[in-house]
């Protein structure tokens, strides 16, 4: 018998999973192949299986797993791959409390960065990354995209890990979505859809997270679906220049290259294309 948040007492283990996916953009211009190249290979060195099993270590320590055991390869020519099995039990006191992720509140905060192909086992559950580099030769726009799943069962909660995923990377666009399925019954016999609260994604996340973007809701509430879409406020050209600053660019070329790459941030925050900013 376990007991789950507000006493509620189960019979058995919990069996509802707990999934917790998104999709992370980047977004530079870089104007020559040869900066494409040094982007996509900027990329590679920067986002390597040893800085990608240092997160997933470090996500597994926040929703209160075990590691059991670690695989990792780096990849020839791009591209790297981790594997972590890891155990529930036992869930640290602390991430089943008040301070549990399934209450509605920020999780811990993280400023390291993420990428390639990760693959973790959490005893029945999971962790998983995966990354896109692209980019189209006669506009100069590069999109890195990462794509991170966090899938639990039991009592240990993905949410937990959310702040730390977002400021684990440097995100123009982010999409979301929580969903919770299956059921578990208590002593009673009577089934249970969700074990936790949740009305929005937004209320897990931190406080300078959401000063920093702007975010869209699409929540069906009845089947335990959250999803939301995050898009950065503030837009520094500076920030997005590969392989060249501002002063190698003339004025106007510096208007267009603004207008495209507000266009694809447009693009991928709404789904779908949009008519030149002129």
């Amino acid at each position: 018998m376990k007991e789950l948040d507000k006493g509620l007492k189960l019979h058995g283990f919990n069996n509802l999973s707990k999934t917790l996916s998104f999709s992370i953009y980047d977004i530079c211009y870089a104007k020559t192949r040869r900066h494409v190249d040094e982007y996509i290979a900027y990329i590679d060195e920067v986002y390597n299986a040893d800085r990608l099993t240092q997160i997933l270590t470090d996500v597994t320590e926040m929703i209160g797993a075990n590691i059991l055991n670690i695989a990792r390869q780096d990849y020839d020519p791009q591209g790297a791959s981790v594997t972590i099995l890891v155990s529930e039990e036992p869930v640290a006191a602390e991430i089943l409390n008040k301070e549990n992720g399934n209450v509605e509140a920020p999780g811990p905060l993280g400023g390291t960065k993420v990428a390639s192909s990760v693959v973790g086992h959490l005893d029945k559950s999971h962790l998983t990354v995966h990354t896109y580099p692209e980019s189209h030769p006669e506009n100069g726009i590069s999109t890195f995209r990462a794509d991170i799943e966090v899938s639990t069962c039991g009592r240990i909660s993905p949410l937990r890990a959310l702040n730390y995923l977002i400021h684990s990377f440097d995100s123009d666009i982010v999409t979301i979505d929580y969903r919770v399925r299956g059921f578990t019954r208590d002593v009673h016999g009577k089934k249970h859809f969700i074990d936790h609260n949740i009305n929005s994604i937004q209320n897990f996340m931190s406080e300078d997270t959401r000063r920093r973007y702007r975010m869209i809701d699409v929540n069906v509430y009845q089947e335990n679906i959250f999803h939301t879409k995050m898009l950065l406020k503030e837009f520094d050209l500076d920030n997005y220049l590969f392989g060249h600053g501002r002063e190698d660019y003339a004025p106007e070329e510096l208007a267009g290259i603004e207008r495209s790459l507000r266009k694809e941030m447009q693009e991928i925050f709404y789904g779908r294309n949009m008519p030149d900013m002129g």
